[in-house]
């Protein structure tokens, strides 16, 4: 058997990620029936059927489903190889970070400026983005490290995780719910998150249907006061985005999330190893292990200006 090509596990990529040909050529920008050969081809070469295919619908075989998971860490492994050559000719050394706004717990400033103190440490370059992009930043070599909420797709990336805090949901201040001490998930069934997903589903599993184009907090926190969509964020977001329209509620079966340095494996980078020692000591020293930010109700025309963001709450 040769060896597969870059190309082939493109076209099979897509065609696994679409289960449809037709969009799979036009996401290719090129025609079906070469995309069909190239298929068959593989399938031929590999001497397994990697999708059923009927006049209805194209469904993955359990090899093409193994092939798949390979296929994604092979391209991404091609395309970091890459971009991490190019990186390297660089005439100024960058620290790359990944990260979604507000997503650090506040923790950010001081560990960078911890950072700065280390022998190993360069510039920082701060690569902001959607939920969802930290991952493949890392893994496609376009970042160094990032800071991720959990839960999030590990393969190929070491972790090390830096704060557990309770989320909570935030609603419009006139909505109903907004009266209520405290919720559950099942009084949230039929409202939406502002991607789409549902949200008695606990926002950890993603919409079926195709995502909102939602990307930044303004407009979360627009569609909220709107009374189109609730959220979940956690706590520490939360207390840092007062807002006279929006009201904070815990969640008593809302699972917490945690904040998370990560960076790919066997990475031997000092300006990445030194970053990691900066983020786990600025989290241990912020939020001890007997502590996490706490999660009790506000509305911010009530409590803009109180408290804190820890209390005696232990770590679940």
């Amino acid at each position: 058997m040769s060896d597969l090509e870059v190309r082939q596990l493109r076209y099979f990529v897509a065609v696994a990620e679409e289960l449809h040909f037709g969009r799979a050529a036009d996401r290719l920008g090129m025609a079906q029936p070469p995309l069909s050969r190239a298929i068959r081809e593989l399938e031929r070469q590999l001497g397994v059927q990697l999708f059923e295919r009927t006049t209805r619908h194209v469904v993955l075989t359990p090899p093409g489903e193994t092939l798949l998971r390979d296929a994604r860490t092979a391209l991404d492994a091609v395309a970091a190889a890459a971009e991490r050559a190019r990186h390297v000719d660089r005439p100024a050394p960058a620290l790359r970070l990944a990260l979604k706004a507000d997503y650090d717990a506040g923790l950010l400033p001081q560990i960078v400026e911890t950072y700065r103190l280390e022998e190993a440490a360069v510039r920082v370059e701060f690569m902001l983005g959607g939920r969802g992009e930290q991952v493949p930043a890392l893994r496609q070599g376009r970042a160094d490290v990032a800071l991720i909420a959990a839960p999030f797709d590990a393969r190929g990336l070491d972790i090390e995780p830096l704060l557990t805090e309770p989320r909570l949901v935030a609603l419009a201040a006139s909505d109903p719910l907004a009266a209520q001490a405290t919720l559950c998930l099942a009084d949230l069934a039929g409202r939406l998150l502002p991607d789409g997903a549902h949200a008695d589903r606990d926002g950890l599993v993603p919409s079926s249907g195709t995502p909102r184009p939602v990307r930044d907090l303004a407009q979360i926190f627009n569609l909220i006061e709107l009374g189109d969509s609730i959220w979940f964020p956690p706590t520490s977001v939360a207390r840092r985005h007062t807002r006279p329209g929006i009201a904070y509620r815990p969640v008593t079966d809302l699972k917490p999330t945690t904040l998370a340095v990560a960076w790919p494996q066997n990475c031997h980078s000092p300006a990445v190893a030194a970053f990691v020692r900066a983020a786990t000591a600025v989290a241990a020293a912020t939020y001890p292990p007997e502590s996490v930010p706490f999660a009790e109700p506000f509305t911010s025309t009530v409590h803009a200006e109180t408290g804190e963001l820890r209390s005696s709450v232990p770590l679940s």
